[in-house]
C-alpha cells in the first residue's frame, strides 16, 4: 500500500515548513529590492546590473533570478514597494484627521530623511522619460495619478469655500507635483556639492539632526524641504498661514 502523500517515509526527515519556506522567501525579496533600489539609485537602471545587485543583497545570482527573472521584474518590484511605503504613510496622516495637504508636507519631512529614495526616484523618473524604459509607463500614470489626487484636493478647497470658483485646480496640482519634485532635484546637487547635508527632522521617531541616516552624516541643510514646500502652499492658499505638522 502506498503511503498517503502528507505522510512521509520511516526515517525520511520532513522537509522544511511551507510557511518557513514563506518567511525566507519573503525575506530573501526584501533583502533584493532593498539593494536593487540602491543600486538603481546610483548607477541607474542601465547601469546596474543583477550581478551587483545579487551581490549587494548577498545573495547567489541564480537566487536572484529565481525571484526576479529579469531586471524589469525587479525594477517594478523597487517602484512598487517606494509606493507601498509612501501610500501607507499619507493613508495613515489621513486617517488621523491631517489635512491632505499638511500630510504632503509630512511625507516630505520624511523623505528627507531617505535620502536614498530621493535619489532612486530622481535617477529612474529622469530615465524613464525614454519612451523604451521599462519605467515609462509607471511613471507617467503616477504622474497623472498624482496630479489627479492633488487636484481632486483642491476642488475640495473652491467647493469649501477656501478657494476661489473658477479657479484652475489641474494647474495647480501640476505646479504642487512639480514643486515637489523640482525640490527634491535641487536638495540632492546641495547635498552632491558638499554645501549642505541632510535635513531629517524628527518625525514619527525619524532620526534627528545629528545622527546617521541610511549611512550618511546629518547636518544642517541649506535646503529645507519641508519648509520650501508648507511655504508655497501657503502663498497658493493651500494651507493657513499657521499650519504646521502636529
Amino acid at each position: 500500500m502506498s503511503e498517503s502523500p502528507s505522510e512521509s517515509a520511516p526515517g525520511t526527515p520532513a522537509g522544511p515548513r511551507p510557511t518557513r519556506r514563506y518567511a525566507k522567501g519573503q525575506a530573501t525579496c526584501a533583502a533584493l529590492v532593498a539593494a536593487a533600489g540602491d543600486v538603481f539609485g546610483e548607477v541607474g537602471y542601465h547601469g546596474a546590473s543583477l550581478r551587483d545587485i545579487a551581490a549587494r543583497a548577498q545573495i547567489s545570482h541564480p537566487g536572484l533570478l529565481h525571484h526576479y527573472p529579469t531586471k524589469a521584474d525587479l525594477l517594478a518590484a523597487v517602484l512598487a514597494r517606494r509606493d507601498e511605503v509612501d501610500d501607507a504613510a499619507i493613508d495613515a496622516d489621513l486617517a488621523a484627521g491631517v489635512d491632505f495637504f499638511e500630510a504632503l508636507v509630512r511625507l516630505v519631512e520624511r523623505n528627507a530623511a531617505r535620502p536614498r529614495i530621493v535619489e532612486l526616484f530622481a535617477v529612474l523618473s529622469t530615465e524613464a522619460t525614454s519612451p523604451d524604459h521599462p519605467a515609462n509607463g509607471y511613471f507617467r500614470a503616477r504622474y497623472a495619478r498624482s496630479v489627479a489626487t492633488v487636484a481632486a484636493a483642491v476642488e475640495a478647497r473652491v467647493e469649501a469655500g477656501a478657494l476661489a470658483p473658477g479657479t484652475d485646480a489641474t494647474s495647480i496640482a501640476r505646479a504642487v507635483v512639480a514643486l515637489l519634485d523640482g525640490l527634491q532635484v535641487q536638495w540632492l546637487l546641495e547635498r552632491s556639492g558638499g554645501t549642505s547635508a541632510v535635513d531629517a527632522p524628527a518625525v514619527d521617531g525619524l532620526p534627528v539632526d545629528g545622527l546617521p541616516v541610511d549611512g550618511l552624516p546629518v547636518d544642517k541643510p541649506a535646503v529645507d524641504m519641508a519648509a520650501e514646500v508648507r511655504a508655497h502652499l501657503q502663498r497658493l492658499g493651500l494651507l493657513g498661514p499657521g499650519a504646521a505638522g502636529a
